[in-house]
């Protein structure tokens, strides 16, 4: 079993920065591929962003790319979401997932664990 913790979430205005963390447990967390997806009321939890379990593949939304970077710290067991240039539209809850297969997806069902999410809210 994994428990993932997202941080780092809070109040910014548009145009600033945030940075997200998520730490898993567990010895295997290595050769696990990593995703944040996000949730805006009434709307469906959507990719932001992915990570191979060797950091060496990484995969984003349209709607993120060149705003948003993931990244991995395997000897931390922590992945790392840093946003800049946030828009208002970016405002939701964001959520880190383990996958136990290494490869990176961008689809919700491929993985295994969920944190509870971090509160993103962005001020116009």
């Amino acid at each position: 079993q994994v428990e993932v913790v997202e941080s780092g979430g809070g109040l910014v205005q548009a145009g600033g920065s945030l940075r997200l963390s998520c730490a898993a447990s567990g010895r295997t967390f290595r050769s696990y591929a990593m995703g944040w997806f996000r949730q805006a009321p009434g709307k469906e939890r959507e990719f932001v962003a992915a990570v191979s379990w060797s950091g060496g593949t990484v995969n984003y939304a349209d709607s993120v790319k060149g705003r948003f970077t993931i990244s991995r710290d395997n000897a931390k067991n922590t992945v790392y979401l840093q946003m800049i240039n946030l828009k208002p539209e970016d405002t939701a809850v964001y959520y880190c997932a383990a996958r136990e297969l290494g490869a990176l997806a961008i689809n919700k069902a491929s993985y295994d664990y969920w944190g509870q999410g971090t509160q993103v809210t962005v001020s116009s």
